[in-house]
């Protein structure tokens, strides 16, 4: 009996690494496929979709702290916003305009704000979190507001340009090289985000999210491990500001605002929290679905964009993608 048992579980392992490899390649596959048709079916509306990249690293972001770190926040937007600003202050006051240094100061921007915004949130836990968050957001929006030497204050900050990625692909009126731009910076932060959650201090997180008590017993300090995770988010949404900010070659307080962090939770929720592809489907389906039914009925989108979130929440307690994923697991154990 104890040998069988013991087979079965050296036979299980790898076949949960099989499907879990299996799932991020599909995963992979579905971005890049879903990425090519957005670049033939919709050549005029690549602002959009660049748009709609940007914000999903910031959800992304936010999933790193709130679905698997259990971190309540409401003020994401600052580690955004802090990324946009840093790329487009390097650009507009110190004349480094190639993309990628700008892609790094954006990731130095938006890791800066998540140290300091840990250090701040993690000194309480639930409500008062979320206080502190809110707090933060309004902090950091007043700061860029007040510094508009710096920053341009309400006016924005104008006089963002990039070079030519490599010195070959120029970014265009249409969006082309932004898009593809915004794509790849998807793609490898989606990847790495893959590896750090599925590593051994992922896996810590997962533990301090369930029960921070036994994990500090077990000798680890939760405090630390969550400080880690913050700079980490706040590097993943300083690629999303820089993004944002190479791309629209303009910086706003808008990239500062707590409506920003409140969507980002509601994407985040609508996709499915703890997971990393529900995160990116949420995003993608809310603010699609914001911008048709926005066109489609400028007076009563909100409405629709209500009913939507209170049916999922409802229906789909889990998120879109994750009570899609539930549903199919419970099918391959039934086989």
């Amino acid at each position: 009996m104890t040998i069988a048992m013991n087979t079965q579980i050296t036979t299980a392992a790898p076949t949960r690494r099989h499907r879990s490899l299996g799932r991020d390649a599909a995963g992979i596959a579905a971005i890049l496929v879903l990425a090519g048709f957005g670049y033939l079916l919709f050549p005029d509306n690549l602002a959009l979709l660049t748009r709609v990249i940007a914000i999903s690293l910031l959800v992304l972001s936010l999933d790193l702290v709130t679905g698997y770190c259990g971190v309540a926040t409401l003020g994401h937007a600052a580690l955004f916003g802090s990324g946009a600003y840093a790329a487009g202050i390097v650009s507009a006051h110190y004349g480094i305009t190639d993309p990628l240094l700008m892609t790094a100061a954006g990731v130095a921007g938006g890791a800066a704000a998540g140290l300091v915004c840990g250090f701040v949130v993690l000194r309480a836990h639930g409500l008062p979190q979320l206080v502190l968050s809110i707090a933060l957001i309004h902090l950091f929006h007043e700061f860029a507001n007040k510094a508009s030497s710096w920053t341009g204050g309400s006016d924005g900050l104008s006089g963002v340009s990039a070079d030519p990625v490599f010195g070959i692909f120029e970014f265009d009126l249409y969006g082309h090289t932004a898009y593809v731009f915004g794509v790849i910076l998807l793609l490898a932060v989606v990847i790495l985000l893959r590896l750090l959650v599925r590593s051994p201090f992922g896996m810590l997180c997962r533990g301090i999210k369930e029960d921070a008590l036994r994990i500090r017993a077990m000798g680890a300090s939760p405090k630390a491990a969550l400080m880690k995770m913050y700079v980490i988010s706040g590097a993943v949404a300083g690629v999303g500001g820089a993004l944002n900010a190479i791309s629209t070659q303009v910086v706003g307080l808008d990239s500062l605002s707590f409506t920003l962090s409140a969507e980002s939770l509601v994407m985040l929720v609508l996709g499915g929290t703890g997971s990393l592809f529900g995160a990116l489907s949420g995003t993608v389906i809310f603010m699609l679905f914001e911008d048709y039914v926005s066109a489609a009925n400028p007076f009563h989108w909100l409405t629709m964009v209500g009913a939507l979130l209170i049916a999922v929440v409802l229906f789909a307690p889990k998120g879109l993608y994750g009570t899609a994923a539930a549903f199919f697991a419970r099918r391959r154990e039934a086989e």
